[in-house]
């Protein structure tokens, strides 16, 4: 039977539609050809947490059975950057771009300060909400709370369960930063019943109520932003865990780092109670989870803790690889290559393009980024498009430090210089010899240290030049040999320093930010 003229037509249009389809990857929601859905998003990020506080690099003081589940299972990223200090890394998780490129390059937001992450950004949230998720934040903000309009919720998030400022008493929320309050929230409000709770506790019985009740016709973006193991405010408890994870790790002969090792625990039950969280209530297959730390480990008695990074150096603040390497991995049953190492070059600010592109949203209509969406090199292990970090530029503490492929120049140091040491992890017995790591571990290989690896860099004076590739405890100053590289990478430098905006610090006290004059809160009082 022939077909009518009117029904040839209808057969003509179904084959150019067809045709065009065949052209691109079927992609259901999802703008990403490899994923049907969009997937759920969990970020957890730990605070504080040192490069050797996990034994899925090595360390043989702090198992982390759950965390270590995940890494092993999914990819482990060694060669990962942060910031020096948390608001600059909460910031560019946040935007996509460097510290350097928003104004958030100095310091962290204390208490009474009246500033914030700049209200002209579109963060995450904001983003992912456009793709149709639902947006929830668990923890530590950071970025700002003097007007409301810069509080979690009024950013993207449909809720939020936590705090606003950088630390607190993990049993009853009180920040002591110039002035003494409480300060928790919960969506925009404050949230007395929080008190005399233990802060890792709560915000995981949160993140496990928001993924129990969650609709799944939604896609869920949940911001697990611990607490653990930042220190609190009292230098003599400044860390903080219940007893019974502090009775497991008798090994541990050195007070605070037994302290340490029990908050460690509590953090690694948590993730474990978040995994099986999303398994019960069917969303693990098409989740991903993201699990960085914001900065390295204040190690040593910095900021009065005990987190580890050996044999890395430095501490936390600084520029030096303890102070910016990250702990981190991704897991997920959507990864194409998992359960493997990941030695690409990748930074925090990657985090906003990757999950992007990971929504069905187009990377390319996103302007301004200094980071790459590296899902390819997560999933299927390409080679990262990312071949150079900028680890940070401060013009008031005159440091910098650049990353090119294997090299990396440092100027200038924090405190004098005094924490660019090697700490080894307190608590050990005498003459201890450590086990091998663990299978499937990455465990930072040095070569021998030599006499004056203290000495042969003064970054106040010249410009050190190391391969952290070949040398990533950094002992061999390479600068004196290597003047072009030096030079070309300082170039590079100073090309993102003419890129600098403003520091948005505000370093005075307002006395209106008083929680005694808001109930004893700290809230937002502009």
């Amino acid at each position: 039977m022939i077909p009518s003229v009117s029904n040839m037509k209808n057969v003509l249009a179904l084959v150019v539609i067809l045709a065009s389809i065949a052209e691109y990857p079927v992609c259901g929601k999802n703008g990403n050809p490899e994923l049907q859905t969009s997937p759920n998003i969990i970020f957890i990020l730990a605070d504080d947490l040192g490069w050797n506080d996990v034994s899925f690099h090595g360390s043989y003081q702090i198992p982390t059975p759950n965390i270590d589940e995940l890494a092993y299972n999914g990819v482990i990223l060694s060669n990962y950057y942060v910031s020096p200090i948390c608001t600059p890394t909460r910031s560019s998780l946040m935007t996509g771009k460097y510290p350097i490129h928003t104004g958030m390059w100095h310091g962290v937001i204390l208490g009474a300060e009246p500033w914030g992450l700049g209200l002209n950004e579109t963060l995450l949230p904001q983003l992912l909400k456009q793709r149709g998720y639902k947006t929830h934040m668990v923890g530590k903000w950071h970025l700002g709370f003097f007007d409301e309009r810069y509080t979690p919720t009024q950013r993207g998030f449909d809720t939020h369960f936590g705090y606003y400022l950088g630390k607190q008493d993990y049993w009853t929320h009180y920040d002591t930063e110039h002035f003494n309050g409480m300060d928790f929230h919960k969506n925009g409000s404050t949230y007395k019943p929080a008190y005399g709770k233990y802060s890792t506790r709560i915000y995981t019985q949160e993140a496990e109520n928001i993924i129990a009740t969650h609709d799944k016709s939604q896609p869920l973006f949940l911001y697990f932003a611990h607490q653990a193991v930042h220190s609190g405010n009292d230098p003599e408890h400044a860390l903080q865990a219940p007893k019974e994870y502090y009775d497991r790790f008798s090994n541990i002969t050195d007070d605070k780092r037994r302290m340490f090792a029990a908050m460690v625990a509590v953090m690694d039950e948590s993730v474990g109670n978040v995994t099986r969280a999303l398994k019960e209530a069917g969303l693990y297959d098409n989740s991903i989870i993201f699990f960085s730390t914001d900065n390295g480990g204040p190690a040593h008695g910095f900021d009065f803790n005990h987190a580890n990074n050996y044999p890395l150096r430095g501490t936390k603040l600084s520029l030096w690889e303890g102070g910016v390497r990250g702990t981190a991995f991704v897991h997920s049953n959507l990864l194409k290559k998992p359960a493997r190492i990941s030695h690409d070059l990748l930074h925090v600010c990657d985090w906003l393009p990757t999950i992007y592109g990971l929504s069905g949203g187009d990377v390319s209509s996103l302007k301004n980024l200094d980071g790459f969406d590296v899902w390819p090199t997560l999933s299927n292990g390409l080679t990262s498009p990312r071949k150079e970090i900028l680890l940070n530029i401060d013009t008031k503490y005159n440091v910098s430090a650049l990353r090119v492929g294997d090299m990396k120049i440092i100027n200038g140091d924090v405190r004098k210089g005094v924490w660019s040491g090697w700490y080894k992890p307190e608590g050990l017995p005498p003459h201890y010899i450590p086990p091998p790591p663990p299978s499937g571990a990455f465990a930072v290989h040095c070569p021998p240290k030599p006499s004056n690896a203290s000495t042969n860099c003064n970054p106040f004076k010249a410009t050190c030049l190391y391969n952290i590739t070949n040398d990533p405890c950094e002992f061999y100053n390479l600068a004196g040999w290597n003047q072009d590289i030096v030079s070309e990478m300082t170039s590079r430098l100073n090309e993102y320093k003419d890129t600098m905006v403003p520091a948005r610090n505000v370093l005075t006290n307002d006395p209106n930010a008083n929680p005694d004059l808001h109930g004893g809160f700290w809230v937002p009082w502009v």
